[in-house]
């Protein structure tokens, strides 16, 4: 199982770096997703992770008290607009509702946690 997790860990992780360029796929979540894989299958790997200076505070912040930063909420929120508004200029209906209700979920989801 160590190396299911590992080999996940590793997935995680190459989806938050491409995350971390492309404006409408998240990164930190994958990095959280990441580090919880890795306390599984390398703790080495997790260490680096929560010790990385621009990711580690927001994994260690969601590990603890299950919060996400205002600034993270607001990017969030910036992200599914236009992820909203591009569904309604590419999809033919009824697909852009469906995004609607995807992103009022999760984003009703995201703004109901803690402030971190």
């Amino acid at each position: 199982m160590r190396h299911v997790y590992l080999i996940a860990g590793f997935v995680a992780l190459a989806l938050g770096a491409i995350g971390a360029v492309l404006p409408l796929l998240p990164t930190v979540p994958f990095l959280i997703l990441a580090a919880f894989c890795f306390a599984r299958s390398n703790p080495e790997f997790e260490a680096y992770l929560l010790d990385h200076p621009q990711f580690g505070e927001a994994i260690r912040t969601w590990r603890t008290r299950g919060a996400i930063s205002r600034k993270g909420k607001k990017a969030a929120t910036i992200a599914f607009g236009i992820s909203l508004g591009l569904a309604f200029l590419l999809m033919d209906m009824p697909w852009p509702l469906v995004s609607v209700v995807a992103i009022g979920l999760t984003g009703t989801w995201i703004w109901t946690r803690p402030d971190a």
